[in-house]
């Protein structure tokens, strides 16, 4: 699995530090910029293997992060 996280984006280093203990063999990278400013200035996001993923927080986007690695 793939995930990207943009460092510009308010709580990505809590949620990169939860994914990758949740996901220890995934590709997890916080960015500098992933090129997804509208997404970024809205609510806490995640690329996940080339899919944009949406949360109001970290509880949420991991739910789906999960939903999407078939893993609960």
């Amino acid at each position: 699995m793939k995930i990207r996280l943009c460092e510009h984006n308010k709580g990505a280093g809590k949620m990169c530090k939860l994914l990758k203990k949740e996901f220890p063999d995934g590709n997890i990278k916080l960015k500098n910029c992933i090129k997804k400013c509208g997404l970024c200035h809205k609510s806490l996001f995640a690329i996940v293997d080339g899919k944009a993923v949406c949360a109001i927080d970290s509880v949420e986007l991991l739910g789906k992060v999960r939903s999407l690695a078939n893993v609960d």
